[in-house]
């Protein structure tokens, strides 16, 4: 009998100001949740006319951006540069050093940009890209294509239903829609992994557990023997919410802003090394962006 995980813990991700202008809400990486090994930060953004994210520095960490309306356009110092649509995803490996921006698209008729954007911590590896419009992300519905309930598997698999997606870590990522009060899943999660749901729409009870959880909140999920996964029950109509699950790494993080290693040492190195331009930031003082340096990006 499949046995499932229930909530240890659930944060309240508060709507404060990041980038330039920019509104995210942050659970994972906060003062109330750190040490989510391998989950460092998720930020739930909304990106309004005249904000957004121009030139930055990363290094050390996987950040992956999940749009759920709007698009977004990003660049960076290794020459990418593209947008994400609704309903897309963007992978990026920082690597040893990377130089990157994120800008919105504004348009009349277009929604403002709102999404994820979650860090996931990782062995060192050279700066690489995974990108996949709305149309290469597949949909499993447990209940069949006529029933009320749909998941955007964004990685990993999910009711027979695998991702393209191959992330370095193995991290699952799923966007689940329950359209029914009543709808419920059971979600495999491999046994030994970190997970968590992150909920922006309606209501949702885990487990075996009657306790009702509502918007905005992060809920860390157990991680005992012989849970199998998790079960999820709406207790609304009109429900969604992520639910991304993670094998955890056996190495101590330092993070500090945008840079992640595994000793102070290595944080002081790499402060230095961006301060100096060298080591993977040898144009962190010469690149710039473009549409971090457009007036055209903020219509």
């Amino acid at each position: 009998m499949a046995l499932s995980r229930s909530v240890i813990k659930k944060v309240f991700a508060v709507e404060t100001a990041e980038g330039v202008g920019a509104l995210v809400r942050r659970s994972i990486g906060s003062m109330n949740l750190r040490n989510l090994t391998p989950f460092l930060m998720l930020d739930h953004f909304h990106v309004s006319k005249g904000a957004g994210f121009p030139d930055h520095p990363h290094r050390g960490q996987v950040t992956v951006t999940y749009m759920l309306e709007g698009s977004s356009r990003h660049e960076d110092s290794e020459g990418h540069a593209g947008t994400i649509e609704t309903g897309g995803v963007q992978w990026m490996c920082a690597g040893k050093g990377i130089m990157h921006a994120e800008m919105p698209v504004h348009a009349p008729g277009v929604p403002e940009p709102r999404g994820f954007q979650l860090w996931v911590d990782l062995p060192k590896q050279e700066p690489s890209y995974q990108e996949f419009g709305p149309a290469s992300i597949p949909v499993a519905y447990p209940n069949g294509t006529e029933g009320s309930i749909n998941i955007k598997v964004i990685s990993g698999k999910s009711h027979g239903v695998e991702s393209p997606v191959r992330p370095l870590g193995g991290c699952w990522y799923f966007h689940v829609t329950m359209n029914k009060s009543g709808d419920n899943i059971f979600q495999d999660i491999p046994a030994g992994w970190t997970s968590f749901i992150y909920l922006w729409k309606g209501a949702i009870s885990v487990g075996d557990d009657d306790s009702v959880y509502d918007i905005f909140h992060t809920l860390v999920l157990s991680n005992e023997g012989g849970e199998t996964g998790a079960r999820i029950t709406a207790i609304k109509d009109d429900t969604e919410f992520i639910l991304a699950a993670a094998e955890p790494l056996d190495q101590t993080v330092f993070q500090y802003g945008p840079f992640v290693m595994t000793s102070r040492e290595e944080i002081q190195k790499t402060l230095m090394d961006y301060q100096t331009g060298k080591n993977g930031f040898e144009k962190a003082h010469t690149w710039k962006s473009k549409i971090g340096h457009e007036t055209s990006s903020l219509r």
